[in-house]
């Protein structure tokens, strides 16, 4: 595996609604902490919180970053979300277009 395969992120976000997943992705891209934000919605997520099976809407994102710029964007995720335990989840890309991937490295590298 190539150096830039194995430090490429997708990052899973939920957020409450359109409106609130706008703001991150903004405050993301923004600040460079993701070169691509991806907003899917609505999901329907069902999960425990206090000790009750809960289900909620949710809208989703999915941010490409790279491993040095993860801290900051659990950072500034915690920032402006609304809730007090936001799912934020990266996952390794385990491969893909060797162009895409060396893009996204790139467009978050600090300028």
């Amino acid at each position: 595996m190539n150096e830039t395969k194995a430090g490429t992120l997708a990052v899973f976000i939920t957020a409450a609604d359109d409106d609130e997943a706008g703001r991150i992705a903004g405050r993301l891209l923004s600040e460079r902490l993701a070169a691509c934000v991806n907003i899917l919605g609505p999901v329907r997520s069902r999960y425990w919180w206090e000790d009750k099976i809960e289900e909620a809407g949710e809208t989703l994102l999915i941010a490409k970053t790279v491993p040095s710029r993860l801290d900051a964007l659990i950072e500034a995720v915690r920032e402006v979300h609304s809730y007090e335990v936001p799912e934020i989840i990266a996952l390794p890309i385990a491969g893909g277009g060797a162009d895409y991937l060396k893009w996204v490295a790139d467009e978050v590298e600090p300028r």
